[in-house]
């Protein structure tokens, strides 16, 4: 099984910067794409960002030129830098990535931006 557990949220102001992070247990890191998604009050949860086994990167259109997907493989944690935020990014983080057709989640880390 796969264990993904988020941390770095927190509260911020308007134009800060805050960085997440997921660290994983139970599988081979390195051979899965991990994400990041959101989900704000009321609202469907959404993909922000996504790192390839490789390195490879994409991002929401919301967060493009803001938000940095990255993953260190031997550290087994995948990274979400998240600077210049807006009171719209409030939001609860998840870490997610998928094994073997399995979808797996972490409990989430909450983020709040003021204005």
């Amino acid at each position: 099984q796969v264990q993904l557990v988020e941390s770095g949220g927190g509260l911020v102001q308007a134009g800060g910067s805050l960085r997440l992070s997921c660290a994983a247990s139970g599988s081979i890191f390195s051979f899965y794409k991990m994400d990041w998604y959101r989900q704000a009050p009321g609202k469907q949860r959404e993909l922000v960002a996504t790192v390839s086994t490789g390195g490879n990167t994409n991002y929401a259109d919301s967060v493009k030129g803001r938000f940095t997907i990255s993953r260190d493989n031997a550290r087994n944690t995948v990274y979400l830098q998240m600077d210049s935020l807006k009171p719209e990014d409030t939001a609860d983080y998840y870490c997610h990535t998928t094994r073997l057709g399995v979808e797996h989640w972490g409990k989430g880390t909450l983020v709040t931006v003021s204005s």
